[in-house]
């Protein structure tokens, strides 16, 4: 098991919970952890008690992903959290939240989130500020090439997808 702990800019810690590591990379992990809240209803979806989380984090990217099913194992979609790169140690994986945030949809739609936020945010040095426009980009071009977590889904005008 690992404790994973987000941080705000200021590095005060918003949220803790516990996960254990499937997979190590170089330059990364992935874990996966099950929602065990109560069930929390963000308009665009619903997590509900016993969601499996499979959390993709990066030691090189200002982002990381989290891919959400069912317990029965249906897709509900990914949200991705534009955050400073992954701290990952033996038993803890740290990082610093920067506020934007992107929810894909099952079917692969992007919503961006908490614009107004980031916008805001008058924690945020510019460095900050640029990355995390920088990993929104870097995120949304991996969704749109249907590249790596993404991969799953249909490619644009590829077999799997309609067009009139």
């Amino acid at each position: 098991m690992v404790t994973v702990i987000k941080l705000d800019p200021q590095g005060q810690e918003k949220l803790r919970y516990h996960g254990e590591i499937i997979e190590r990379h170089q330059h990364g992990v992935v874990l996966l952890a099950i929602w065990d809240r109560q069930n929390y209803d963000l308009g665009y979806t619903r997590f509900e008690t016993g969601d499996r989380f499979t959390e993709y984090y990066y030691t090189d990217r200002w982002y990381n992903i989290f891919e959400i099913a069912t317990t029965g194992g249906v897709r509900k979609g990914w949200y991705c959290n534009i955050a400073e790169p992954a701290r990952i140690e033996n038993d803890t994986i740290e990082q610093i939240d920067l506020f934007l945030d992107v929810w894909v949809d099952a079917g692969g739609q992007p919503l961006l989130l908490d614009e107004d936020e980031f916008a805001a945010a008058t924690t945020l040095s510019e460095e900050q500020r640029d990355k995390a426009r920088q990993g929104l980009q870097a995120l949304l071009q991996i969704l749109e090439a249907r590249e790596e977590v993404f991969a799953s889904l249909a490619r644009p005008g590829g077999q799997g997808s309609h067009q009139q």
